[in-house]
């Protein structure tokens, strides 16, 4: 499971590659994509896309382009399926929420007829 960080920054990731299986960007094309209110700075985006590295989402390479430094990424099986896993953590969440209210529910009516019968 992610960290929240790590989620934004892997979002981050998956956006900018657009459906591809790899692309090319640089730490601030990673940086304008990412929530401004979080302070990212490149050290700390850095060391979050190498835990993911580590985690299996994609691999990393690190290469200069006109003294500028960038990232070759090519996404894995688990980069790829970053989107799906995310739509379905959010069902889990949506179906637990529904479940809570329809135990909530179950109680209250179950309450009232106890109450009735023995009150």
């Amino acid at each position: 499971m992610l960290s929240k960080y790590e989620n934004e920054v892997m979002a981050a990731v998956y956006s900018l590659c657009d459906g591809l299986d790899s692309c090319l960007v640089s730490p601030l094309e990673i940086l304008s994509v990412l929530p401004e209110k979080r302070k990212y700075s490149l050290e700390k985006v850095d060391g979050i896309l190498h835990d993911l590295m580590c985690d299996g989402y994609f691999d990393l390479i690190t290469s200069e382009r006109k003294g500028e430094k960038m990232y070759v990424i090519n996404l894995k099986a688990n980069g790829l399926s970053y989107k799906r896993n995310a739509k379905q953590k959010q069902r889990d969440i949506a179906f637990r929420i529904m479940l809570a209210f329809i135990g909530a529910a179950a109680t209250f009516v179950f309450g009232l007829i106890i109450k009735s019968i023995f009150g």
